[in-house]
């Protein structure tokens, strides 16, 4: 079974994305199983960027493939904001709660029809110096005006989805992992990692 190493530190995510690859022979590796690792900076301008910023550095110290995502909540009347810097919108240390009132404090007095928004995840995979990958997902829908369920985490609350008339916290971690935009970008690198399973080459671990 092959090492593959998960660049992210979000236990969330790691559930997520460890649901979603079930069924693929993979051993995931994580910061638990190397917790002496440095964290590396996104200092990206992208998704993109940040993904393989992560993706790169963690295959060097790590010395296994890695793949690493970055997320991204844009949000049309704030411009595109939060994007790269969702994570941290309400500061380096910020909870999932600060970034989702100040979320809400930026599209106070926003009518229902401009208060579109999109999640969108860029997953980025090193296999070896000179094979590197990247796919994405995008999910569609919309802030609502107060956070909405107890389930997800970040800002599932307050990202509606009008297909399902619910927030992505209102879903089971079976139905969000179904429709997510890390789930349809995972869906796009699934092919590429049984691709890697099964390569006998070398330059795989």
């Amino acid at each position: 079974m092959k090492k593959l190493f998960l660049a992210t530190g979000n236990e969330d995510k790691i559930r997520e994305i460890a649901a979603l690859l079930l069924g693929l022979p993979i051993d995931l590796k994580t910061f638990r199983d190397f917790p002496d690792l440095p964290e590396v900076e996104e200092t990206g301008t992208t998704l993109k960027e940040n993904a393989f910023l992560k993706a790169r550095a963690y295959f060097l110290a790590t010395g296994l493939p890695t793949l690493a995502d970055d997320t991204g909540l844009e949000i049309d009347a704030m411009g595109g904001q939060p994007g790269v810097y969702s994570s941290r919108f309400a500061g380096p240390e910020a909870t999932y709660a600060e970034n989702v009132t100040k979320v809400l404090g930026f599209m106070q007095g926003i009518r229902a029809k401009e208060r579109k928004a999109r999640f969108r995840c860029v997953i980025a995979m090193v296999f070896s110096p000179t094979d590197e990958r990247s796919v994405e997902g995008r999910l569609e829908g919309s802030i609502t005006v107060v956070p909405i369920g107890t389930g997800g985490f970040g800002y599932d609350p307050v990202f509606y989805v009008p297909e399902l008339e619910k927030t992505l916290a209102e879903l089971s971690l079976e139905q969000k992992n179904r429709i997510s935009h890390r789930a349809r970008a995972l869906e796009k690198a699934k092919p590429i990692l049984a691709a890697w399973v099964k390569d006998p080459s070398p330059k795989f671990v």
